[in-house]
C-alpha cells in the first residue's frame, strides 16, 4: 500500500506532523511525501531514521523533492529513537547513552534563541554568549541537547565565533539542533557547520519533555 502526501507549501513542522499521522495509519507499505525544500527533506529523513524506518529521497526539480518512508509489519509500531536505516539499508548507529550524560528523555536542554546574551549592548551580549557556550564545555555534567532557533541559528553556521566550542560539545555527545525554518529565513541553510536541522514539532516535544531547560 502506498500513501501519498503533498506537503509542498506547508510551513514547518506540518510536513513532519502529517507524515507522522500517515505512518500511524499504515501497517505496511510506503508513505511518499512531496515537499518543496531541502530542509523539509532532512527533517523527514531524520524522523524516519529515529523510528528505524527505511527511507530515501529524490530531487525532482529545484522546488520539488520526494521522500519515501517504508513501513513493514515489524516496524509499524516502532517509535524508538535508536539507529535506523537509509535507502541502502545500512544500519545507522544507535546513540550510546554513556556519551550523552543527560540526553535521556526528561534531561537537560539548552535553548538559545539569539546570537547574543541578555539586553543592552549587543556586542557585549555576543561576547557573553561566546563565553556561555565555552563554559558549557567545562561543566562536569553536560546537557543532552542544545537547540538553536531564530537569531540563535547564526551560532551553528560557518563563520560563527562559537563554532569550535560547539564542535567540541558535539564530540562529547551533546546533540546540536538548529531550526530549519530559521536557517531558511536567514538564508544560511547551506552554511550549517555543526549538528543537524530540526523542526518546530521536535522542538516542542523536547521542551515539553525536558526535566530542565536552560535559556541564556
Amino acid at each position: 500500500m502506498k500513501k501519498e502526501i503533498d506537503a509542498r507549501g506547508m510551513q514547518c513542522p506540518l510536513p513532519v506532523i502529517e507524515t507522522k499521522k500517515a505512518l500511524k495509519e499504515l501497517t505496511e507499505g510506503t508513505v511518499e511525501v512531496n515537499v518543496d525544500n531541502e530542509i523539509a527533506v532532512q527533517n523527514l529523513i531524520k524522523m524516519a531514521t529515529q523510528k528505524q524506518l527505511k527511507n530515501s529521497s529524490e530531487k525532482i526539480t529545484e522546488d520539488h523533492y520526494i521522500v519515501r518512508i517504508e513501513v513493514s509489519g515489524h516496524s509499524a509500531d516502532n517509535t524508538g529513537s535508536g539507529g535506523g536505516s537509509n535507502e541502502a539499508g545500512t544500519k545507522a548507529p544507535a546513540m550510546d547513552e554513556r556519551c550523552y550524560p543527560d540526553s535521556r528523555e526528561g534531561g537537560t536542554l539548552v535553548v538559545i534563541s539569539a546570537d547574543h546574551m541578555g539586553e543592552g549592548d549587543e556586542q557585549l551580549g555576543k561576547t557573553l554568549m561566546k563565553g556561555f557556550i565555552y563554559a558549557l564545555n567545562e561543566l562536569e555534567k553536560l546537557p543532552g541537547k542544545i537547540i538553536f532557533y531564530n537569531g540563535g541559528a547564526r551560532l551553528s553556521v560557518e563563520g560563527s565565533d562559537s563554532l569550535e566550542d560547539l564542535k567540541k560539545l558535539e564530540a562529547q555527545g551533546v546533540e546540536i539542533l538548529t531550526c530549519g525554518t530559521c536557517l531558511n529565513f536567514y538564508g544560511i541553510g547551506e552554511k550549517l557547520s555543526v549538528g543537524s536541522v530540526t523542526n518546530m514539532y521536535t522542538i516542542v516535544e523536547l521542551m515539553t519533555n525536558a526535566a530542565k531547560i536552560i535559556k541564556p
